[in-house]
């Protein structure tokens, strides 16, 4: 009876991992206001004629009202899960950063989680205890799972900011991967700790 808390905490962590790494976990928008876009449209124009040019095109937007217009346009939106996060960035021949983020986000956890279930059902022996110290060194790197969902974050967000400026709104979302990757940690860090007085008793 003692053995099944563990066992069903770790099988809730690797069935809410799943989800957590092919779910989208960020939604970015990004929206231009349509009388600021018009605007930067017209000043970019003047800059590239003289006085008379600029005065011209000034009035040209108030007798049309494009300073006047309203609503917004939609310009930039992008959701990624984390797999989708590292295919783009080996799309854009970032492999290292790609390796990494699928490496401390997917492998590491799923490795570690079927380690700890192997452990629950090994007798005792020298193998168990081998596995467990092994265990221990693994269950340091677990901060890296919430390393890995900001960077995501920051890549998505300098990504959009770069190709839009100052000229867009962002509007950023998190979606339901993110919510069951945060339920993945919880439940990887209450295994881990299970396991981990496991092992001490042991």
């Amino acid at each position: 009876m003692r053995l099944v808390l563990p066992i069903i905490t770790i099988l809730i962590a690797l069935a809410l991992l799943l989800p957590g790494v092919t779910q989208p976990v960020l939604t970015l928008e990004g929206k231009i206001d349509k009388s600021k876009l018009a605007q930067t449209g017209i000043e970019m124009l003047a800059d590239e004629g003289d006085r008379n040019t600029s005065n011209m095109l000034m009035m040209a937007s108030s007798m049309l009202g494009l300073d006047k217009l309203e609503g917004e346009i939609n310009a930039y939106q992008k959701t990624r899960s984390i797999w989708g996060t590292v295919n783009e960035l080996a799309d854009n021949k970032n492999y290292l950063v790609a390796a990494l983020v699928a490496f401390f986000s997917i492998v590491i956890p799923t490795l570690k989680l079927l380690m700890q279930l192997l452990y629950i059902f090994l007798p005792v022996n020298k193998f168990k205890h081998m596995l467990g110290q092994v265990i221990q060194g693994v269950t340091k790197w677990s901060m890296v799972d919430v390393f890995v969902i900001a960077l995501i974050v920051v890549y998505l967000a300098g990504n959009a900011d770069g190709q839009m400026g100052e000229l867009i709104n962002m509007h950023a979302e998190l979606g339901v991967g993110f919510w069951y990757f945060t339920g993945y940690c919880l439940f990887a860090i209450a295994a881990s700790s299970l396991i981990k007085t496991d092992i001490k008793s042991s």
